[in-house]
């Protein structure tokens, strides 16, 4: 299996020492692999989409004043 090598603040990983029995390498496997699972969709979404990049950042643009004007009040 490759390895990679994840930098983390000093802070961060003393609250992790803090935990030893967690297997932080299990932890970073898990959100890496759900994070590609994703990516995976979401890609799949996207390529079959009819909406333009200009049509999509607009999109995107209504649902976030929309999400904010929700949850700011």
């Amino acid at each position: 299996m490759p390895t990679i090598t994840l930098s983390v603040p000093e802070d961060l990983k003393r609250e992790m020492d803090d935990s030893k029995e967690i297997n932080w390498s299990e932890v970073a496997r898990t959100a890496i692999k759900t994070k590609v699972a994703q990516l995976r969709i979401l890609k799949s979404i996207s390529t079959k989409s009819k909406l333009s990049e200009k049509d999509a950042l607009e999109l995107g643009r209504k649902i976030n004043k929309s999400l904010h004007e929700r949850y700011a009040n």
